[in-house]
């Protein structure tokens, strides 16, 4: 089912507030920290592949200790990892581990950057990713964040020599790294970029080693370290009170989606980097040796330091407004310096700090989190000055650039709420997370050169506060919010979107037909404005039938809903295409679904996509009926089951019993399900017994590592980490004749066409005698791997291990993993 809406109450390890929707309100602590950041001129750019590659002890380790800027280069958003707490997969597992990414920065104090690469899924070579990828591209991308962040040190989180022995996309991420090092200042490299940024040459590039990548902390004990330097990552900050390894856990634990929730650590703890290449370090255990990281380090900086050097070593806890005076002569400097790199970010950060010193509380909140082109939306304003020293609320300017002129003396914690009206131009383009607006490839997203790089789509609309505070001019945006309560969480933000006035889903992702018989199929209509008024057909493949043609859509009320029914007929033989509700609306049609995401670890997410999904005519024939599906990390095999006529009951570890597995033709375990639910190892014996008295037992993928049960299967299985990711690798079936390969369908090797992202991952290399292999497949170059498949007989019934990816080819409809899986499930069943 495609079931979007997620709304999911975790007990989260936390750091301040768990709303991640909530406005900064930072405390004394905090500022002071901010100001030590402030009189710091380093940055550092840490690099690696995916979300959760990165190493959260050293960013934060290198925002909070060493106070640098410092931000996480992540070449892919991760659209093709799996999904621990919920349904969504690649682009919407893009989005969700996107904003985990920003969660774990605003804990760690990074900030987060992209490449418009797409996480294709695993590669076990850097050359498959590169070339999948488009290396030009991602390589120009890694270019350009160098030259606009503008790093005195990179830190590549993998090696670049071990190409072949580990992820092909983590060791892509080395070599671009590598590569861009000089790149960055070579005229002659993207230099249309430099049409909007400038050459830079970073001075030393490292490498985030560590005993895993020598086998074992003894191996590691005895290299040569005298190219490393070691940093004790576990120092307390007696501002936060924790150590740093402790905020790096919860910044790591924010990659939930992935099962990175995990406890804190303290303590000592070494990290080790090790130096590539640039300036050498000359004995130093310092990565900016030699790089003058004080103000003294731009044109007119002296002055500032030295202001900025008062307020830090003199800085009052208690009252912080009385830095006020000085932080106010410091930004009308900072404005003025000459390079243009440095001005931009210290502006940005001092214009901060003067906000939290006055104790000011700006807010734009709209009447609702979404409007539509052409519509006006009411705004309440709230100003409140919560210092002694005297402001002025000149005016406010919004996104319409229409300034409005207020002139409000704002006196100590006198609050000033106000309306204002803002419209929604009539061409303005949906707020979607922008690297999905237009159709990419399997390996690089399609962006708009301004947009390549940032984290997320820019807040279009916002609202401009324009104060004068001690006569100084000083301009503070904020971006519109929605801001409501309810009676079981009390406040809660949204961000403020725009979305189109109608949007259409369908439930299915996928609507299998097993015959030709007709399916009715449900489109849900959602009005983003009030009066919808218009119609919706259907596009459907050639050889499909649709009835009713189209159907008039009347929704009166904003957010409200319009289901309609549509009856589609499949032709006689196998068939496979895509439908897409199209929405006529006065002269414009709408052929987008809306898909929120409702988590409470990052902000609400609402996100555009074409609405379509597959309609498939299978050639198909299956026994048995009832089916118990125990559930792992998360899939969608039960629908996908019920979509080919099967009854599916969802089993919960409690509802194992003797009695109630009689109730079963087959019992299905989900993906990971061993790795994840520790309460089935009590369980074993009692559906081993099921298996033995007749029954089908069907076990998906698992992985060695955190195994949660005693014994997998009945007899010696042992799991690996073979995986054939190539989904067109050939296969060979290689016991002909087994059941599993003929009844009651017959599978062929075109059973294994238009597979999508891998063949399957995790395969058992060593089984005992009583299984049978009955499928062999490998990736170019490698050894054959016939742990795919493997069945047993024990007792009257069947035991089976896959590490094939039905998770996978389920939701993406295709025919023969459907074909396939049935014959799993009539295993033993052909006297029926």
């Amino acid at each position: 089912m495609k079931t979007r809406l997620r709304l999911l109450f975790l007990s989260l390890l936390s750091f301040g507030v768990i709303n991640a929707q909530s406005p900064k309100k930072p405390t004394a602590s905090e500022i002071y920290e901010s100001i030590q950041k402030l009189n710091f001129l380093g940055s550092v750019l840490y690099v690696a592949a995916h979300p959760d590659d990165e190493n959260t002890r050293l960013i934060a380790y290198m925002s909070n200790e060493v106070k640098a800027r410092t931000a996480y280069l992540s070449l892919t958003r991760g659209d093709g990892g799996q999904n621990l707490i919920g349904p969504e997969l690649r682009e919407l597992l893009g989005v969700m581990r996107t904003q985990e990414l920003l969660a774990a920065r605003r804990i760690d104090g990074g900030e987060q950057m992209f490449t418009r690469a797409n996480d294709f899924g695993y590669s076990k070579h850097p050359d498959e990713t590169l070339a999948i990828w488009d290396k030009k591209e991602v390589l120009n991308d890694v270019v350009l964040a160098i030259r606009k962040f503008k790093p005195d040190v990179i830190i590549n989180r993998f090696d670049h020599r071990r190409a072949g022995r580990t992820h092909g996309h983590h060791t892509a991420s080395a070599l671009l790294s590598m590569e861009a090092f000089e790149l960055a200042n070579d005229p002659t490299a993207y230099s249309e970029q430099l049409s909007n940024t400038t050459l830079w040459q970073p001075k030393r590039l490292f490498y985030n080693t560590s005993w895993w990548r020598y086998g074992s902390r003894e191996a590691f004990d005895k290299i040569d370290k005298s190219n490393m330097i070691s940093v004790d990552i576990g120092v307390y900050y007696p501002l936060k009170g924790v150590s740093n390894n402790e905020l790096a856990s919860i910044a790591s634990s924010q990659h939930l989606c992935q099962g990175f929730g995990r406890m804190t650590t303290r303590g000592t703890q070494e990290e080790f980097i090790e130096f590539l290449k640039g300036d050498p370090l000359n004995g130093s255990d310092n990565v900016f040796e030699g790089i003058d990281t004080s103000w003294n380090r731009i044109a007119g900086g002296q002055q500032i330091g030295q202001l900025l050097h008062d307020v830090e070593n003199n800085f009052n806890f208690t009252n912080p407004t009385e830095h006020l005076p000085v932080l106010l002569q410091a930004y009308q400097l900072i404005s003025k310096i000459e390079d243009a790199h440095w001005r931009a970010i210290k502006t940005k950060e001092i214009k901060s700090i003067i906000e939290a010193c006055a104790g000011m509380y700006l807010e734009a909140s709209s009447e609702s989190h979404w409007a539509t082109p052409g519509e006006t939306i009411n705004l309440n304003i709230e100003v409140l000055n919560r210092s002694e020293q005297p402001v002025l609320l000149r005016s406010i300017s919004t996104s319409e650039n229409l300034e409005i002129f207020k002139d409000i003396h704002l006196t100590n914690n006198s609050k000033f709420e106000f309306k204002e009206a803002i419209k929604i131009p009539k061409n303005q383009q949906p707020t979607t997370p922008y690297w999905l607006a237009q159709k990419g490839t399997l390996g690089m997203y399609k962006v708009s050169s301004a947009l390549i790089g940032l984290p997320e789509t820019p807040r279009i609309f916002n609202v401009d506060f324009n104060l004068l505070i001690d006569k100084t001019p000083i301009t503070i945006t904020k971006p519109i919010v929605y801001r409501y309560s309810k009676p079981d969480k009390g406040e809660l933000y949204k961000p403020f979107e725009v979305i189109y006035e109608v949007t259409a889903a369908l439930t299915e992702d996928v609507y299998i037909f097993e015959n030709d018989q007709q399916k009715d199929v449900e489109v849900i209509i959602k009005a983003g404005r009030a009066n919808v008024e218009g119609s919706v057909e259907m596009a459907y493949p050639d050889g499909w039938q649709v009835y009713p043609k189209t159907q008039k859509v009347s929704i009166a009320n904003k957010g409200d809903t319009q289901k309609v029914i549509f009856t589609i007929i499949p032709p006689k033989n196998q068939s496979e295409g895509l439908i897409t509700p199209m929405v006529k609306v006065g002269n414009k049609t709408y052929t987008r679904e809306l898909v929120e995401i409702d988590y409470n670890h990052i902000p609400f997410q609402t996100v555009l996509l074409p609405s379509e999904s597959k309609v498939v005519r299978l050639d198909i024939k299956k026994r048995g009926e009832n089916i118990g599906y125990i559930e792992g990390a998360g899939d969608v095999v039960p629908e996908s089951l019920r979509q080919i006529g099967y009854n599916v009951s969802v089993l919960k570890p409690e509802d194992i019993s003797a009695e109630n597995l009689k109730m079963f033709d087959a019992i299905v375990v989900g993906i990971r399900a061993y790795n994840t639910i520790e309460t089935l190892n009590f369980k074993q014996q009692l559906l081993f017994d099921y298996v033995a008295q007749g029954g089908n037992m069907i076990v998906q993928y698992n992985t060695s590592h955190r195994i949660k049960v005693d014994r997998i299967a009945p007899y010696d299985l042992t799991l690996s980490r073979d995986r054939v990711t190539d989904e067109n690798a050939p296969v060979t079936l290689l016991s002909t004749n087994h059941e599993v390969l003929n009844f009651p369908n017959k599978i062929t090797a075109a059973d294994f066409n238009g597979w999508t992202q891998e063949r399957g991952l995790y395969f058992p290399s060593e089984w005992s005698p009583e299984f049978t292999s009955i499928l062999s497949m490998h990736d170019k170059g490698e050894s054959p791997k016939t742990g795919s498949l493997l069945v047993a007989k024990h007792g009257q019934g069947y035991y089976v291990y896959t590490g094939l990816s039905f998770f996978r080819e389920f939701p993406a409809g295709v025919s023969g993993a459907y074909r396939l899986f049935a014959n799993m499930l009539s295993l033993g069943k052909n006297e029926l």
